[in-house]
């Protein structure tokens, strides 16, 4: 039977929006579009255009709480990444637009939502309040998409995430004042609650975040136990802090979470990565939600104003509020104009503005009733425009990572010296870590990127710019760190993009790992060991270049003993290749291998291999 809006059941209105959200995810990553902008002409197909689904009719009063609870947990996941140490330079960036960009922007909005979008003084200041929030929802999937350089990525996610839950605290003081004045009430004495509010949900964020890093240290729970301890937790301090003062508890888990984010608790990265997945989950689904609650009648109540209002918040107000926040400090004004023409906004802007307008509306303020129209209409258009916009606008910026990703190598030896240095001399991107210093040398003297230390260590992970590489290969000495390393970044290159060299005694059951650890083999499964040995006798790492005349099949009549180690389409990312995998080659591609030396190559290293062998030949040789 077909699914008609009469027999869409709660859970089948469930499956249909995790469908609708993680589906426009993954085909706005096989199409490289910002996935934001799919799930949000998903949700806007599937509820006003069809009629399939209604969130009103199909979760009823359910709506608001599941909208909530979504955003707190995502507001406290993005806390889990806000770790002081990541921050560096971009420090001073990001406490300015906090401290003087979060009230200069509530001003300015206020501002432009009175004198350009012709809202009264009232519902401009509450409107405004909100108006500080850019959306962490949105930054951190147009984050992942423009694949920026550390330093703006980091003032923008920063700011996102902190002034979040300022901004809803804006619009509840503003909002208190106008009830006040409008039921001549007390003002000192709404403030002060407001105030006690606020300062109650920082005590219980602080205190939840610190009581759980220290119940994790000591070993009061289990750790089968701790995500679930960890939920548990979160609800509860969003609840009890949201009851003392409305929207409260999005500033007391957002304090949660980095308090545990900046506590070095070991098992911190695995509680980050399960929250990390149940985001982009629930972003999918409160936008797919938000989208399909979207009322055509509550949009044709705006006029010419509010697209003039949209393109002031973009074109005058943002910029301005950064510009302004940022003069005296040492960020690069390339970074200062990505962040000024950067402010998407997302979820919680229309979940707030959506209840203030009621409120304000109960309150006798008439125009109340357009703040969740222009707030849907500024979402709607700032995610368009800055996920189509973003990237191109950081590469002109030259504020992006390589146009084409390329690789980083863990370990410096002969054969991963020898790739890099390939690799580098073609332009394809490449940077050798390795923790011995003097590995390092033949690397830095033939001019390829190198890092003197641990891949590993948390300064790598604060210091590195990884954005440029998409593919990681741990070639080193030793086969347990070289699993170690694969298994540790598997989760932010991805499992198909970590390769490590074949590990000596992997062919024996009881020295076999499971398929969980390490990354995957390459280079016909050698070893360390046979890799060191080809090199020694005259091997080398070379580029071949396909043609519509000459053919992979002609590459590898002429190149029999040569193993294929990455190949590359032009425009496209380098494909390291694994064992065993059947590659089809095209006209446009390139092919990086590993070649016995040739006849004329070959006769200079058996000649400089006896001069080694034998020094009484090294006098004649010499002269």
């Amino acid at each position: 039977m077909a699914i008609t809006p009469e027999t869409l059941t709660p859970v089948a209105a469930f499956a249909l929006v995790g469908v609708l959200g993680v589906g426009a995810q993954l085909l706005a990553w096989r199409l490289r579009m910002p996935a934001i902008v799919l799930m949000l002409a998903a949700g806007i197909i599937a509820g006003p255009v069809t009629g399939i689904f209604d969130p009103v009719r199909e979760f009823g009063a359910l709506r608001e709480p599941m909208i909530a609870i979504a955003v707190a947990i995502i507001l406290f996941e993005g806390g889990l990444t806000l770790n002081r140490k990541s921050l560096q330079d971009a420090a001073v960036g990001v406490r300015r637009l906090v401290v003087i960009g979060a009230p200069l922007g509530w001003l300015l909005s206020t501002l432009t939502l009175h004198f350009v979008a012709g809202l009264g003084l009232e519902t401009s200041a509450v409107f405004g309040g909100i108006l500080i929030v850019t959306g962490p929802t949105v930054i951190a999937p147009l984050l992942r998409a423009a694949r920026l350089s550390r330093r703006p990525a980091q003032i923008l996610q920063w700011e996102a995430i902190v002034n979040d839950p300022i901004g809803a605290l804006a619009a509840v003081l503003a909002f208190e004042v106008v009830g006040v004045l409008r039921a001549s009430h007390n003002l000192s004495t709404a403030i002060g609650e407001t105030v006690v509010g606020i300062g109650f949900a920082v005590v219980v964020g602080i205190a939840a975040g610190y009581g759980l890093v220290r119940a994790f240290q000591r070993g009061l729970v289990p750790e089968f136990m701790k995500v679930p301890v960890l939920f548990t937790v979160l609800l509860a301090v969003f609840a009890l802090t949201d009851n003392t003062l409305h929207e409260s508890g999005l500033l007391a888990v957002t304090v949660m979470g980095i308090v545990i984010a900046n506590s070095e608790l070991p098992s911190f990265e695995e509680l980050r990565r399960f929250k990390e997945h149940a985001t982009i989950l629930l972003v999918s689904g409160v936008f797919i939600i938000l989208a399909a609650g979207l009322n055509f009648a509550e949009l044709s109540a705006l006029n010419w104003r509010a697209a003039l209002f949209v393109g002031a918040v973009m074109l005058i107000t943002r910029p301005a509020t950064v510009f302004l926040s940022l003069i005296g400090t040492s960020v690069p004004w390339r970074e200062r104009v990505l962040v000024a023409f950067t402010g998407p906004r997302g979820v919680v802007l229309v979940a707030v503005a959506g209840l203030f307008g009621e409120r304000l509306v109960s309150l006798g303020v008439s125009d109340g009733a357009l703040v969740a129209p222009l707030a849907f209409v500024l979402v709607a258009v700032t995610v368009v425009v800055h996920g189509f916009a973003l990237r191109p606008l950081a590469v002109l910026l030259g504020l992006t990572g390589a146009k084409t990703p390329g690789m980083l190598i863990v370990g410096a030896s002969r054969f991963t010296t020898a790739l890099g240095a390939t690799l580098y001399e073609n332009e394809i991107p490449v940077l050798i870590a390795d923790p011995n210093h003097g590995k390092l040398r033949a690397a830095r003297r033939q001019g390829v990127p190198t890092y003197y230390g641990d891949i590993l260590a948390e300064a790598a992970e604060h210091r590195l710019d990884l954005v440029s590489y998409a593919t990681l290969l741990a070639g080193t000495d030793n086969d347990a760190y070289n699993t170690l390393v694969a298994t540790d970044l598997a989760h932010q290159f991805g499992r198909d993009a970590v390769f490590q060299l074949a590990r000596d005694k992997d062919n024996k059951t009881r020295h076999a790992l499971p398929a969980t650890l390490g990354g995957r083999a390459m280079v016909a499964d050698m070893t360390y060991g046979m890799l060191e040995q080809k090199m020694y006798e005259g091997w080398a790492v070379r580029i071949s270049r396909l043609t519509d005349e000459y053919l992979l099949e002609d590459w590898r009549a002429q190149n029999p003993d040569s193993m294929l180690v990455a190949a590359q389409r032009k425009g496209e990312d380098l494909r390291i290749l694994h064992t065993g995998e059947n590659l089809k080659g095209t006209e446009d591609m390139q092919l990086i291998h590993l070649s016995p030396p040739r006849a004329d190559a070959e006769a200079k290293v058996n000649a400089q291999r006896a001069l080694t062998d034998d020094p009484a030949k090294e006098g004649p040789s010499a002269s």
